[in-house]
């Protein structure tokens, strides 16, 4: 256990340390001044995010991800269509519910949506789609075949939206399909893919294993977007304050709880399901129940020292850093952007939970290094994608629109593999760093630029954006593996037709 601690702790030094050293050097600079106290909270935070995720990670891989594992192979085993229909849409609605990033965005809107209104309409999306991914998998149906129309659904809605004068909820709409995926449920969701799609089996299984993610992050959007058609106000947004004395004013111990607190409520449905699945389905050993108890406590600790850190550090200095940066040169503050949505992805405790499970079950096909290359460009023209839209103030659908109908174009030409690798880890990316780094330093560019009551429309969509690019960069790793397999073909095809005659050996029959 302990050597898996340190490989993760590596990992997840790795993965933090660009980030701080980028902050570092924009301290050095005219461009951006923090004071004494956000520099040494920043650093106190960075050491402890280092520690949770390495924590959350080793807990993802001894507790989490066995539990869905577990759970979507016993489901499968009942040859119970309703329980496993049933479980799955109440897995859904409840996790999602329970899901801290999504109670931050109710309450940042409830002057519109009644919080919990808004947070039992986003749980219904998702917990209708999760069963529909599942149904995907028993019957083995195309999931791009099944994203294009659910897309082409979202933009007929967007275009309702746009014709009844309620563009400024569309960025709101997409950004809910991103914060429904955080660090506890990703794993778990695809582990549960995986479980379902093993023990179904077939020659598709390996591509089945993967969908679930993508396909729970569009039903949100869609709920959002049909509650926002009936809806009969304007958004207000009133920008939080985001000092470090806000972020500590009930203590560290007060902040700790707060976290916890929320941890305690995402991660205990979760157990409840599986305590339950145990007693009347699994029947597991209790060496198998003591280790992921304690994968469990690794994945709590992990998660609320990371979310405090989070919180506490990195919320004000991306607020800061934005608000400052706005201030300067336009171009180099888009390239700063680009580098800081490449770096911060690394960063994201579920996305290094996603490599590893497409590099196993893809057997080294696709690795981990391509996968992270590939998210890191497509997290990086994202945010410098969002920077431009903040600077110059126009509609996320000019983003949005031509974005996924190149990734659904794709999906035609390439792997079905890679297109159900590439719109999970579209999910996966848009996690609790990005709303809690980015979107803070989005915020303060924007605020900066074009005022407070800008925010909402032009500074959120930020999510959605960092899970459309991945979709185009993952796929086109997917178009770049099959070229390179078909000019390998075509070279061995051509020294065989080439071949000299001469060099062929003929037996006469003796």
């Amino acid at each position: 256990m302990l050597k898996a601690l340190l490989g993760k702790l590596k990992e997840s030094l790795l993965s933090v340390v660009p980030v701080v050293v980028i902050v570092l050097v924009l301290c050095l600079t005219p461009l951006v001044n923090l004071s004494g106290r956000e520099l040494v909270t920043f650093l106190i935070c960075s050491v402890l995010l280092i520690f949770g995720i390495a924590l959350f990670n080793l807990g993802a891989d001894i507790a989490m991800s066995p539990m869905g594992s577990y759970m979507g192979t016993g489901l499968t085993k009942s040859r119970n269509l309703k329980l496993l229909l049933s479980v799955t849409f109440l897995m859904g609605l409840l996790i999602t519910v329970a899901e801290p990033d999504l109670s931050v965005l109710a309450t940042q809107v409830k002057d519109v949506f009644h919080e919990t209104r808004l947070i039992i309409t986003v749980g219904v999306g998702v917990g209708l789609f999760l069963l529909m991914a599942v149904l995907k998998i028993i019957f083995n149906k195309s999931l791009s075949m099944l994203l294009m129309l659910f897309y082409m659904l979202l933009f007929a809605l967007a275009a309702l939206m746009l014709e009844g004068g309620k563009s400024g909820f569309i960025p709101l709409c997409f950004d809910s399909g991103g914060v429904t995926t955080g660090p506890i449920t990703v794993p778990f969701i695809m582990s549960l893919g995986l479980g379902i799609a093993s023990t179904i089996g077939g020659h598709d299984a390996e591509e089945n294993s993967f969908g679930l993610v993508a396909l729970c992050s569009v039903g949100p959007i869609a709920s959002v977007m049909i509650l926002a058609i009936g809806a009969t106000g304007h958004i207000t947004y009133v920008l939080p304050d985001y000092s470090v004395e806000a972020a500590l004013h009930a203590g560290v111990f007060g902040l700790l709880v707060e976290k916890g607190l929320e941890v305690v409520r995402a991660l205990g449905l979760i157990i409840l399901f599986f305590v339950i699945m145990q007693h009347f389905v699994l029947k597991l050993p209790k060496d198998r129940i003591m280790h992921i108890i304690v994968g469990i406590v690794y994945t709590f600790i992990g998660l609320v020292v990371f979310l405090s850190a989070v919180t506490a550090g990195f919320m004000p200095i991306g607020f800061k850093i934005g608000e400052e940066l706005a201030e300067g040169n336009e171009s180099f503050l888009i390239g700063f952007s680009f580098v800081i949505g490449a770096v911060t992805v690394l960063a994201e405790p579920a996305v290094h939970v996603l490599n590893k499970q497409v590099e196993e079950v893809t057997g080294g096909t696709v690795t981990k290094r391509s996968m992270m290359v590939a998210l890191a460009i497509g997290v990086g023209v994202s945010i410098g994608l969002s920077v431009i839209r903040a600077i110059f103030g126009f509609s996320i659908l000019y983003y949005l629109i031509p974005g996924y109908f190149i990734s659904l174009a794709l999906s035609i030409f390439v792997p079905r593999l890679y297109t159900a690798i590439a719109f999970d880890s579209g999910g996966v990316a848009s996690g609790p760093l990005t709303s809690g780094f980015i979107l803070p330093l989005i915020i303060g560019v924007c605020a900066a630029l074009r005022g407070e009551e800008s925010v909402m429309s032009y500074a959120f969509g930020i999510v959605a954006m960092v899970a459309m690019t991945p979709l185009i960069t993952i796929q086109a790793l997917g178009f770049k593996a099959i070229a390179a397999r078909a000019v390998r073909e075509r070279i061995v095809m051509k020294r065989i037709l080439d071949a000299d005659d001469e060099q062929i050996i003929y037996f006469d029959n003796v």
